[in-house]
């Protein structure tokens, strides 16, 4: 009796730390244009090379806006504030499926910094927090730009871009509500003998 007590406080406190599993999609995009100033970056016309496994010279597109700068400028780097909104939209080609594969928006805002290499030059990199509409995928998106020896003076072309989407995998989800139904089987079952 005592074991199987155990074992079923070992299955609940072990079930929940199923559903955080996930799988993740690795996007990647270059070219199109960042644009910038106090109210936020808009980057437009950038082209994805890599969706998953799929891989190409034109997969689709990657767009975004960005909230208003908390701190800081487009010129010199800071914070961004929450908000603004993401897309990748594939184009049917080399498996990628066709129309919207995500929509959603900088769930953490983001951060807009540049630091100068040896040569001079000047590399701008943002880092956010991306979640969908639904707030069910997450995701961590990094854009590099290289301004040469200026800085960002409002617009530049976008070096590359890499988004990683995480997303929950269904055999998971479906093992974890299987469990909490078995778990629940239990429970009724022990209580409807005592």
């Amino acid at each position: 009796m005592v074991k199987k007590i155990v074992l079923l406080a070992v299955l609940a406190l072990a079930l929940p730390l199923a559903a955080f599993a996930n799988s993740s999609i690795d996007v990647s995009n270059a070219g199109g244009v960042i644009s910038g100033n106090s109210s936020g970056l808009t980057l437009t016309g950038s082209t994805l090379f890599k969706v998953g496994s799929a891989v190409g010279s034109n997969l689709g597109s990657l767009s975004f806006t960005t909230g208003a700068f908390l701190t800081g400028n487009a010129q010199d780097g800071g914070t961004l504030a929450a908000g603004g909104s993401f897309q990748i939209v594939g184009n049917g080609t080399n498996g990628v499926p066709n129309g919207v594969i995500f929509s959603g928006t900088f769930s953490t805002g983001g951060t807009w910094s540049y630091m100068t290499l040896a040569n001079g030059t000047h590399v701008y990199t943002l880092v956010a927090g991306i979640v969908n509409s639904s707030g069910q995928v997450g995701g961590t998106s990094q854009l590099t730009i290289n301004t040469g020896k200026d800085l960002f003076n409002g617009s530049v072309s976008l070096a590359s871009g890499d988004t990683t989407l995480s997303v929950p995998e269904p055999g998971t989800l479906s093992l974890f509500g299987t469990g909490l139904i078995g778990l629940a089987g239990m429970i009724r079952r022990k209580l409807s003998l005592s």
